[in-house]
């Protein structure tokens, strides 16, 4: 019988895995010893503090990062073939989305190994339920240029899209640009259209908030360095 391929969440920050997660997530990892990761260092020290009994000296780690060349994991499964199963641990949040595990999962399918999703948080869905936008039909559009004049584009052409199809349009930016990702956009797009900020999500120190963009001008939240998702409506 084939190992199966369990795509694991972990936190989004400094929080007690089991006050964000299932027990699911702890039962699995238990019965785990080999895992595909980003960061073996953090994920050791995850893996801990969701189950501390489990003995470091056993486990097995590949690593795999959005540099990682399909080549280069082709091995990665091959356990799986003896029956044993394997866990892909993201830094922050679930794999596969905006993050590295999706070339892992690919194979998985082509090779016939069953591939099996945890439940955990994921940013772009928390920040999404949290808005106040249309969830029915919404985008994910990853990170935005860096170089000014085609950031504007981009965020004229994201705000002409959600008028256009009624979508919500969602995107990240690197931590430390995110004050100026805020300039950019009270800047950028019309007054009356709607902007969520949701940032540390699920932290003691969480911070949501949905405004038109007029509002926004007298609003201002210290996001740098903290991991944010900015959502428009128009």
């Amino acid at each position: 019988m084939l190992g199966k391929l369990y795509l694991i969440p972990t936190t989004l920050g400094d929080t007690e895995p089991l006050e964000v997660m299932p027990i699911s997530v702890k039962k699995v990892i238990e019965t785990l010893d080999h895992f595909i990761v980003e960061n073996e260092k953090t994920a050791r020290r995850y893996i801990k503090r969701i189950t501390p009994s489990k003995v470091q000296a056993e486990l097995h780690f590949m690593k795999i990062d959005k540099f990682s060349h399909e080549l280069e994991t082709r091995n990665y499964l091959d356990v799986c073939q003896e029956g044993v199963s394997v866990g892909v641990l993201s830094e922050a949040g679930v794999p596969g989305v905006a993050d590295p595990g999706a070339t892992i999962v690919k194979q998985a399918h082509e090779k016939g190994i069953q591939v099996i999703p945890l439940v955990g948080p994921s940013s772009i869905l928390l920040a999404m339920m949290a808005s106040g936008m249309n969830g029915q039909n919404f985008a994910f559009n990853g990170y935005l240029p860096i170089d000014k004049s085609d950031k504007k584009k981009a965020i004229k052409e994201l705000e002409r899209l959600s008028r256009d199809k009624k979508q919500s349009q969602i995107f990240i930016e690197t931590p430390y640009r995110n004050g100026k990702m805020l300039d950019d956009l009270r800047a950028t797009l019309q007054a009356n259209t709607r902007l969520c900020v949701a940032c540390d999500i699920t932290l003691p120190s969480e911070y949501i908030k949905t405004l038109p963009v007029s509002k926004w001008k007298s609003e201002n939240p210290d996001l740098h360095k903290r991991p944010a998702i900015f959502i428009i409506q128009a």
